[in-house]
């Protein structure tokens, strides 16, 4: 048994339980503290570590020509417990990455509990950790509790900043009515049949954007009422408010789909489900985001052709996200500059996306470690996703208008093409897999000097 001191990983959502993951991997003992069920979250349904509690999908697999492909290229070959989890219960979802969300926490569980130098304590961690927890990682995730949260607040003299995070619906397979719904992937992708899809006229998608217009929304609560949406994420009311064909044209839209049902109709929006559970007898409503109160949802939900008598496995609902200035809070370690004992991991940094949140709390479960074990290490290289990601929340945005970002081309450093003819310079799809093949050189590169380290 190590007789290293302990790092301790506050959260075990999908950063704390990669940050733990790493850590222990590296041969150093961690503890890692979860609250749940201890104390409870108004997001979170059960006591499993990594629970998904938005969307079942990691987005787009394609290491090639996407930037988040590429980020699950590039932790694949840095050993993440979260993408071989997911690897492990994958269910179809064309080009993306989806899971069994029961399957996949369970996996991940499993695992951090049977590692001998991971130590699972359940019960919430109040205000600042105690100074005898010499390294610590906060990644409490966007539910952060409150006392908590005060504490940072406090620590850091930063207003709060936060934004609105909603979840979308599931629904019952058995429930939806397939002499109006078929199943086909947008453009035949994937496996060409990947999603569920409900087609609406013109009229049906013009009342549809009445009703959700319209429809009862949920209160906000006092402390709520000036907090921003993050454009990523916005309930599909929000959506359907900034015009007629807000939707038509985002997650609703029609094009590379074709209902054999009425083949020769055109249809002015489709609405796609995607696969939720391994079983295939749950499916979640793509975009459908919402604060419309659960008897609205159920009213205006079962307008769409196909979902008349749709029975729902999960309502959605809408809850708050927070996280810090990091560009201004946060050193190149993501430490904390006014604590340095003091790690942030996950969606509290600004970084948006489950992949992202667990990209990042791998990092800092390579930061601390190296730092435990007093081996110096560089950051790994920005060409990469990973060191893209880092760049950006530890200086690389400005700090008076730092806002939520998933991982993306633009974030990366532009290639050497200025000795290149223009005409052979790399641009739309063949530049994106030109960066990509930049990065996982480079990141081999690093992993060389990471590996010879261990």
């Amino acid at each position: 048994m190590s007789k290293l001191k302990p790092v301790h990983v506050v959260g075990g959502g999908l950063a704390g339980s990669e940050a733990a993951w790493q850590i222990a991997s590296r041969n150093v003992p961690v503890v890692l503290h979860e609250m749940r069920p201890v104390q409870g979250t108004d997001a979170h349904h059960t006591d499993g570590l990594a629970e998904l509690v938005c969307s079942n999908s990691l987005r787009s697999d394609d290491h090639e020509y996407n930037a988040v492909g590429l980020l699950h290229e590039e932790m694949r070959r840095l050993n993440s417990l979260i993408i071989a989890s997911a690897d492990a219960h994958k269910v179809p979802a064309g080009s993306a990455l989806a899971v069994d969300r029961d399957g996949f926490s369970a996996e991940v569980t499993r695992r951090l509990e049977e590692h001998p130098l991971v130590t699972i304590e359940r019960g919430e961690v109040r205000g600042l950790p105690p100074e005898d927890w010499d390294s610590v990682i906060l990644a409490t995730g966007p539910l952060t509790s409150p006392a908590l949260a005060d504490a940072i607040r406090s620590l850091t003299g930063e207003d709060e900043l936060a934004f609105f995070d909603a979840i979308a619906p599931i629904i019952y397979k058995d429930s939806i009515d397939f002499s109006k719904a078929w199943f086909q992937s947008r453009y035949d992708k994937g496996d060409g049949a990947d999603y569920i899809n409900c087609a609406m006229s013109s009229e049906q998608y013009e009342g549809f954007i009445n009703d959700l217009i319209t429809g009862e929304k949920t209160d906000f609560k006092e402390w709520e009422e000036n907090t921003p949406y993050f454009e990523g994420c916005l309930p599909i009311e929000v959506m359907a408010s900034r015009g007629i064909e807000t939707l038509a044209y985002g997650p609703l839209k029609p094009v590379g789909l074709t209902n054999p049902n009425n083949p020769d109709v055109r249809n002015r929006a489709v609405v796609q489900l995607r696969q939720d559970n391994a079983l295939g007898t749950l499916y979640n409503m793509v975009g459908f985001q919402t604060k419309l109160t659960y008897g609205e949802q159920k009213r205006v939900f079962r307008t769409i052709p196909g979902l008349e008598n749709a029975e729902f496995a999960r309502l959605g609902g809408l809850h708050r996200n927070t996280f810090l200035n990091s560009p201004k809070l946060l050193d190149d370690t993501l430490r904390l500059k006014s604590m340095p004992r003091l790690r942030f991991a996950g969606q509290i940094t600004g970084c948006e996306g489950y992949v992202e949140s667990a990209a990042v709390g791998l990092m800092t479960g390579l930061f601390a470690t190296a730092e435990r074990l007093e081996h110096p290490l560089s950051k790994p290289p920005e060409t990469t996703a990973l060191g893209a990601i880092l760049s950006h929340i530890s200086g690389g945005a400005m700090a008076d208008t730092f806002q939520p970002m998933n991982v993306n081309f633009g974030l990366f450093p532009p290639l050497d093409t200025d000795h290149l003819p223009k005409k052979e310079r790399p641009r739309g799809r063949d530049r994106k897999r030109v960066v990509s093949g930049r990065a996982l050189d480079d990141l081999g590169n690093w992993l060389n000097r990471l590996n010879r380290q261990a």
